[in-house]
């Protein structure tokens, strides 16, 4: 177990339930429930199949020997044709009828299609329940001012629970691009060996309205409402690109939280869950680093770096079909679902653990306050009769003056102080200067539109999507 190399995807980051949906046995249990319906649909349709044969492929859909597959595999050389007589040899009286009329990507490329919709159904519940969590955090913290930031300069004051609410847009248009994922995706149906249907207009001697049903049955049975209109072998390698574009949306979205978070922990104002014996460094004892946040960015550079990998393969297709897609696609499709998920999983973690220091958030908005308040003072002074440019200019020298005791001796802001003692401001008292120095004179509609935001365009989501909040969010294992 511990000399061959594993990825850490699936031994440190991924879930349960996403591994499962690209394990062994998801897929090759979905290849034979393919060729259940590939036997029952022929059979509804008249050719010689029999109902016995069809029962008894039923019957062996899980119990698959991978040692046996394996044994086939080294003699033929062919991954399908090995499970095919894995299976015949389990179902002797079907044997003859397994996969008839249909070439490999039948069972490959159809499963690939089942599989991509079942995690994108578990990616969008694991969606729905990060949007809880910061949910609540945006509603408790929606009136709770703070330094916004352009540039990573202070700029005007926002709300901690706003700044939120723009984390969650980007998560709303993620989940909008993955329902869309999930409603687009069509099955490739069965098209033979060209797209052309040829071996199946044979076998139903010429009837082409069988052609279709057929498709149509083997759609219904495995849950879908269509297939591709036309193909060659394979469906579209842009259907990949498409998937793997949205998760890389989500990838990009989890960053840009996670970045913040970092920034929001250097400055000590908002922190990820730090558990009681956690070490945040092995020589540096005091250390808190924001290691959650740091693997969300970690995983989400790799998810948007490997969405690249399904462009180049589908602008790199050969007419109806090259194989120098297969080995990418065994990678780079489930293991950007299962990155994605493992990023899920840590940003509910954190978002359902948020540590807001209140106090260091109250130092950091008076240090900066008395320069948005300089505006408003200068007004004030106006309707008391001061000039408006004399004034400006006033402020202008003074807050050099305060941003230099600030940077360059290390002293407090003391502009409310220069401007109080200045004879240009003369006509303002020291307490109607200073009453321009309560911070929520300067968060705008920061909690209405919190409050807006929540009810008009999450609630319904939350509402839509309610059996996805009744589970537990995935235990972290590292």
């Amino acid at each position: 177990m511990h000399e061959r190399y594993e990825s850490p995807l699936s031994s440190r980051y991924a879930s349960a339930e996403m591994q499962y949906i690209f394990s062994p046995d998801k897929k090759f249990s979905t290849w034979r429930r393919l060729w259940v319906a590939l036997a029952r649909a022929e059979m509804e349709l008249g050719l010689p199949v029999t109902q016995e044969q069809v029962d008894e492929l039923a019957a062996h859909i899980t119990d698959i020997d991978y040692a046996k597959a394996a044994d086939y595999e080294k003699k033929l050389r062919h991954d399908v044709m090995a499970h095919v007589h894995t299976y015949g040899d389990l179902c002797p009286k079907a044997m003859p009828i397994i996969h008839l009329g249909a070439t490999s990507c039948y069972v490959g490329d159809n499963t690939d299609i089942i599989l991509m919709r079942e995690a994108l159904l578990l990616v969008r519940d694991k969606l729905v329940r990060v949007l809880e969590h910061l949910s609540k955090f945006a509603e408790k913290y929606k009136a709770l001012p703070t330094l916004g930031f352009t540039h990573f300069q202070p700029a005007q004051l926002v709300t901690v629970g706003k700044r939120a609410t723009l984390w969650m847009n980007e998560l709303l248009m993620d989940l909008e691009e993955v329902e869309h994922r999930i409603d687009s995706l069509k099955l490739l149906g069965s098209k033979g060996t060209t797209g052309t249907q040829a071996s199946f207009l044979e076998l139903f001697e010429g009837d082409h309205e069988k052609c279709r049903e057929l498709d149509r049955k083997v759609a219904e049975e495995m849950g879908f409402d269509a297939t591709v209109p036309v193909s060659g072998q394979t469906y579209s390698r842009k259907v990949d690109y498409f998937v793997l574009s949205t998760l890389s949306g989500i990838a990009q979205s989890a960053s840009k939280f996670a970045t913040d978070m970092r920034l929001l922990c250097h400055l000590k104002e908002v922190e990820e869950p730090f558990e009681k014996n956690q070490i945040g460094s092995s020589a540096m004892p005091y250390k808190r680093n924001p290691m959650r946040c740091e693997r969300i960015c970690a995983l989400a550079r790799y998810v948007m770096v490997d969405a690249v990998n399904p462009a180049v393969t589908s602008a790199s297709q050969w007419f109806e079909r090259t194989l120098d897609d297969s080995a990418n696609k065994r990678l780079s499709v489930p293991e950007a679902f299962l990155a994605v998920d493992a990023i899920l999983n840590i940003y509910a973690n954190v978002a359902s653990g948020l540590v807001v220091h209140e106090k260091v958030i109250e130092r950091h908005v008076l240090e900066e306050l008395p320069f948005m308040a300089s505006e408003n003072i200068m007004m004030d002074a106006v309707k008391k009769g001061g000039n408006r440019q004399d004034l400006h200019e006033r402020i202008r020298v003074l807050s050099q003056e305060a941003g230099s005791n600030v940077k360059d001796k290390g002293l407090s802001n003391n502009l409310i102080d220069l401007i109080a003692a200045d004879p240009a401001f003369s006509m303002l008292s020291r307490e109607e200067i200073t009453a321009h120095l309560e911070p929520s004179r300067y968060i705008g509609r920061c909690p209405a539109q919190v409050t807006d935001f929540l009810c008009q365009d999450v609630q319904p989501v939350l509402e839509r999507y309610a059996d996805a909040l009744r589970g537990e969010d995935t235990e972290l294992s590292v």
